[in-house]
């Protein structure tokens, strides 16, 4: 399970069996962009620590393109 927070609550959840890969991990962050907000609005900023997913081509694409 990985959920993404902020302060208001849960934004974005997601439910796999096993390990997230890539390819899931970058469906999750796509569900995330859809209900964030433009910088510098509420809920706009992604954090997110240093495991080797994180920091994939794709992902980083993905969070710099919207």
């Amino acid at each position: 399970m990985l959920p993404a927070l902020s302060l208001s609550g849960i934004l974005h959840l997601k439910v796999v069996e096993g390990s997230f890969t890539i390819a899931s991990f970058s469906d999750f962050i796509a569900g995330l962009l859809e209900v964030m907000n433009p910088y510098p609005g509420p809920n706009s900023v992604i954090v997110m620590d240093e495991c080797h997913i994180h920091k994939a081509d794709l992902i980083i694409e993905m969070i710099e393109d919207r």
